[in-house]
């Protein structure tokens, strides 16, 4: 292994797109995989109080109120405070043709591209014997010191893309679309002409010394993120001391127009009663559910309008259906 492939994230082999590479009458079958590693740190919410996962709700931001899935439209803001909404079947029809193709539009030298346009890189590999055209597209490109300016669908979602040769690989990075790119011309920057800057011969020479001593060869493993290593040494000792808490899990249920709280509160009142230890702990990637009665007799199913609202985590049933009733009055 090579000393720039240490520490390295390992490499995905799940497939995230099959379709092609083509330019001219040159079909070249491929996989795209990703070619990125997250190593940030995802901090999910708890609830202090029940060390319940707390999630995230539709809420609208006038009344505070929550709203049911089907009473949500998407609307594009036109001018101020004014929106024009859109249909599901209008969207639809928006959408770029769907194509299982990295379609090669021009190729440009690989220094034109600024760096402010590349957005996500993935990599490309072979699909179907497709490994000596895939080869001979790589190298050509690396010998003639060109990149290919590509359009492909991924998702649904049309992007711009540049197709690169790096080492046994072609890359398929994404690029920001012309005109998403602001422009600096009205930001006060000095002239690049040295003397319009101000710049003497000396300082000049002095700045391009201390470059010189300073550079070497690029090796990512020098460059990582100490705070995301930082918290998982934090998290692995805070472990290894016993300094774990217990996460009640929250089972995933799909929003409901009405009556869905309701639902979810029976559920978790029954499974207290049923006196249950708590499951493992889960990340929560759906709203929470109200938390289970602790320790209280069971409570007659709430009926009145103040169920539609989303009552907060209490320590007990009674004082979440208070809770929902003072929510529901004037």
């Amino acid at each position: 292994m090579a000393a720039a492939d240490k520490g390295k994230a390992p490499t995905s082999t799940r497939t995230l797109w099959k379709g092609a590479i083509s330019f001219g009458l040159v079909h070249i079958p491929v996989g795209l995989y990703s070619a990125t590693a997250n190593s940030g740190i995802d901090f999910d919410w708890l609830d202090k109080r029940s060390m319940e996962p707390v999630g995230y709700k539709r809420v609208n931001k006038a009344t505070g109120k929550e709203v049911a899935a089907a009473d949500i439209v998407r609307g594009v803001a036109f001018e101020e405070g004014r929106y024009v909404v859109l249909s599901p079947e209008e969207i639809a029809a928006a959408f770029p043709k769907t194509t299982q193709t990295i379609e090669i539009e021009t190729f440009i030298d690989a220094d034109e591209i600024p760096f402010v346009y590349l957005e996500r890189p993935y990599y490309t590999a072979p699909l179907k014997r497709g490994e000596k055209v895939y080869a001979l597209l790589r190298e050509a490109l690396r010998k003639s010191n060109k990149v290919g300016i590509a359009k492909v669908v991924i998702q649904s979602k049309q992007h711009l893309a540049v197709l690169i040769p790096c080492g046994r690989a072609l890359i398929l990075n994404l690029l920001r679309w012309g005109g998403e790119i602001r422009s600096f011309e009205q930001l006060d920057l000095p002239p690049q002409d040295t003397k319009a800057a101000g710049i003497k011969e000396a300082e000049l020479a002095m700045a391009m010394q201390l470059i010189d001593d300073m550079t070497q060869t690029w090796n990512a493993d020098q460059f990582r993120n100490s705070f995301a290593e930082e918290i998982h040494k934090l998290v692995e000792t805070k472990a290894t001391a016993g300094e774990i808490t217990q996460v009640a899990k929250v089972a995933e249920t799909e929003r409901a127009p009405a009556g869905a709280e309701v639902l979810d509160l029976t559920a978790l009142l029954k499974r207290s009663l049923a006196g249950k230890p708590p499951p493992r702990p889960t990340r929560a990637k759906a709203a929470p559910a109200p938390p289970a009665a602790k320790s209280a007799a069971p409570q007659k199913p709430a009926s009145k309008p103040a169920a539609k609202t989303s009552p907060r985590k209490s320590a007990s049933a009674k004082e979440a259906q208070q809770t929902a009733r003072r929510r529901a009055a004037p």
